[in-house]
């Protein structure tokens, strides 16, 4: 057999076993979290105390490990209820960067100091992004009117974790809990498999001076190009951080690893044209630049200060 071959086999093989487990894990406990607390009354929550707004809009996103298409109702269900641009601010930029999918595997790939430097970089950006914007002449540039009417459940049914009378039966919220881990787990799986799928063959077959070259070593100037490369590329978490894992022992540097991560999993295309459907142009152009800045300096941080 093809020496390469063989080492693109035992990438893939190592990488899958392990993040596997950890989706496996964390899909339960995010299936957990989802059905006890409701997210009808989160929003509403965050529309009560428009003073926390943006500290709770984070802490929303870090609940909610959505895909950017299912981002988007959420949004739309919050600017109807009335939250503040800068909540929504918040939620966006946090839920596809600090949610717990994409901690535990930015932990399993690179341990607890990378991850809990990175939480802290992108939970901040959230909060500061959305307050920034709530306090500058942009924080009305937000879509309001009938969204809301999309989003909403669409009445009991014998599948429902809460009866019709309002008395949720305990087994059968757990049941739930347990179909929507196994839901959410089916959806990010394949994702996984396809990026170590992508991990072994790049271990094998990638140049190594093809890395070095654009976004080796330790210069500013690779962080900014990680963090533009990660916009059109479409990111997805479980995609990346297999990949990345090979980038950096080909020459990539850590700094660069981490703005492609916030920029391609933050601001991508779709990510973009997705939030536009709840954000007036002004309020997207601030949603990039934050994302960007975001990436930019977080990954100075990891180069230089980590």
């Amino acid at each position: 057999m093809d020496p390469k071959l063989v080492i693109a086999l035992n990438e893939f093989f190592y990488v899958a076993k392990g993040l596997v487990v950890i989706i496996a894990i964390v899909s339960v406990i995010t299936g957990i979290m989802r059905e006890y607390i409701p997210q009808d009354k989160l929003q509403a929550t965050l529309t009560k105390h428009d003073k926390w707004g943006t500290l709770l809009g984070a802490l929303f996103g870090m609940l909610t490990p959505f895909c950017s298409a299912a981002v988007v109702p959420v949004t739309m269900a919050m600017a109807s209820m009335g939250a503040s641009l800068g909540t929504v601010m918040s939620f966006i930029i946090s839920a596809p960067l600090c949610n717990f999918i994409v901690l535990a595997m930015i932990y399993a790939a690179f341990g607890l100091k990378i991850t809990v430097v990175y939480f802290l970089i992108t939970f901040i950006a959230a909060v500061l992004g959305g307050w920034l914007i709530s306090k500058s002449p942009w924080r009305n540039e937000i879509k309001r009117g009938d969204e809301l009417e999309d989003t909403k459940a669409k009445g009991c049914s014998s599948n429902s974790s809460n009866t019709c009378d309002g008395t949720p039966s305990s087994a059968s919220r757990m049941r739930n809990a347990m179909n929507g881990a196994f839901s959410l787990f089916k959806r990010i799986i394949p994702y996984v498999l396809l990026g170590a799928a992508i991990s072994g063959f790049s271990a094998a077959y990638l140049p190594a001076d093809l890395v070095e070259k654009y976004v080796g070593g330790d210069s500013f100037q690779s962080i900014v190009i990680a963090s533009l490369i990660g916009i059109p590329l479409y990111l997805r978490i479980e995609m990346a951080i297999p990949l990345l894992n090979v980038l950096i022992a080909k020459g990539m540097g850590m700094g660069a690893a981490l703005a492609l991560i916030i920029g391609g999993t933050g601001a991508s295309l779709p990510e973009i044209a997705l939030v536009s459907a709840v954000l007036k142009r002004k309020a997207v152009i601030a949603f990039v630049g934050i994302v960007l800045s975001t990436a930019i300096i977080g990954g100075a941080i990891f180069q230089y200060v980590v």
